[in-house]
């Protein structure tokens, strides 16, 4: 089996200047831009974890499932990628949507 389709999210980090901007925050941003467009439902797939980075280079760190990365992209945000992995980090927060799924992963899969 391919290793990339066993990636589930996505990582993007942000600075400490990106997160003084209530708007690149996900639980702020979100619900309204999906509220606007009619599409609250996306709410029961999408998930985005954050956890503090390290420096004001990386002050945060999202996991971004492929609907919210999709969904970060549609709402013009600048970001990039800068890794995947099959689940976010335990030390990682749930901010906003449904949490990480072994199951979720295994059904994709087929």
């Amino acid at each position: 089996m391919d290793q990339s389709a066993l990636q589930n999210y996505s990582v993007v980090q942000q600075t400490a200047d990106e997160i003084r901007d209530p708007e690149n925050a996900p639980a702020v941003s979100v619900p309204p831009f999906l509220l606007s467009r009619n599409r609250m439902q996306l709410l029961n797939t999408l998930s985005i974890y954050g956890e503090r980075g390290a420096s004001r280079h990386v002050a945060r760190v999202l996991y971004m499932n492929n609907v919210a990365l999709a969904i970060w992209r549609e709402m013009g945000k600048n970001f990039d990628v800068r890794g995947t992995c099959f689940r976010p980090p335990r030390s990682a927060t749930l901010l906003i949507g449904v949490p990480h799924s072994d199951d979720n992963a295994e059904s994709n899969r087929s």
